[in-house]
């Protein structure tokens, strides 16, 4: 578990030219780090590996053939030992608008709702070819810079993107079906406006269908009920704040946009079952 709340002990994550970069790591093992909270989106894929990978709060071992996927905003950390050889791809928004409109919902599923596609195994199959292309692109990268280069790069993480969104169980039931793409447009909203509205009829509103008939929709693509993904985004936002940063309870309960400290305590509570103080008391003293 990551293990400290004080934002000294979180790194910053470096800027990256052009919002884009890709690195080929090859038997790379980890030191003790600082936790990071990304700037960028992130994908790893491991060819083969060992040791620990946390998420948010949440620990990954790492077998390889397989990837993790990161959404801007989480907090990661390789645990001291951990080796894994594989490459490293990370891009910004301002880089994904150079993609083709065409691989949209493949990024606003994937990412938007990042913690249920953290970790995909990957098959033999899978694997090389997703090799191959990350291997295409970092030699790209590394090139000179040419006219259109960013241009070739964004075509190339296009492609990489619709590979991934089809080793993805959801995306490969119904890639282009209609419910689809109200679910990925819902998860795009929720992601940007869950600090300002929490109601599912708001969103609904916005996507012109009714409440009841957006729950059921999100239930059919996810599993989940569309209040659940909204109770997800915040709770994680909010388990990040507690623990990796020292605002008072109050402030970050405003920052969630509830009404007063004791109804987010409420909240927090009824979806970890542990009330915000003690769950950040869990990382006040450890290693100090």
């Amino acid at each position: 578990m990551i293990e400290k709340h004080d934002v000294s002990w979180m790194r910053v994550d470096k800027e990256l030219k052009d919002s884009f970069a890709v690195n080929y790591l090859h038997a790379h093992v980890f030191e003790t780090q600082a936790v990071c909270r990304i700037n960028y989106h992130r994908i790893f894929i491991i060819q083969e590996g060992n040791g620990t990978l946390q998420i948010d709060d949440n620990n990954y071992q790492i077998s390889g053939n397989e990837l993790f996927l990161l959404a801007k905003g989480q907090l990661y950390t390789f645990e001291e030992g951990a080796q894994i050889t594989g490459y490293e791809l990370s891009f910004g928004d301002c880089f994904w608008e150079k993609t083709p409109g065409s691989a949209s919902n493949c990024k606003a599923v994937l990412f938007n709702n990042a913690v249920d596609n953290q970790q995909l195994p990957l098959n033999n199959a899978d694997q090389s070819e997703l090799n191959n292309l990350f291997q295409t692109l970092h030699q790209e990268y590394i090139k000179e810079d040419y006219p259109n280069k960013l241009d070739a790069m964004a075509a190339y993480l296009k492609i990489i993107m619709i590979k991934i969104a089809n080793v993805n169980a959801l995306l490969a039931r119904g890639y282009d079906s209609y419910e689809n793409q109200i679910y990925r447009q819902y998860l795009e909203l929720v992601s940007s406006q869950y600090q300002t509205t929490h109601e599912v009829a708001d969103f609904a509103r916005q996507l012109g269908i009714p409440a009841r008939k957006l729950s059921d929709l999100c239930r059919r693509c996810s599993g989940k009920g569309a209040k659940d993904i909204i109770n997800g985004q915040i709770i994680a936002e909010a388990k990040r704040s507690l623990q990796f940063s020292s605002k008072p309870v109050k402030e970050i309960a405003y920052h969630l946009n509830f009404s007063t400290p004791d109804q987010f305590s409420h909240f927090f509570k009824k979806n970890t079952l542990i009330s915000p103080n003690d769950y950040r008391g869990r990382f006040v003293n450890i290693g100090m």
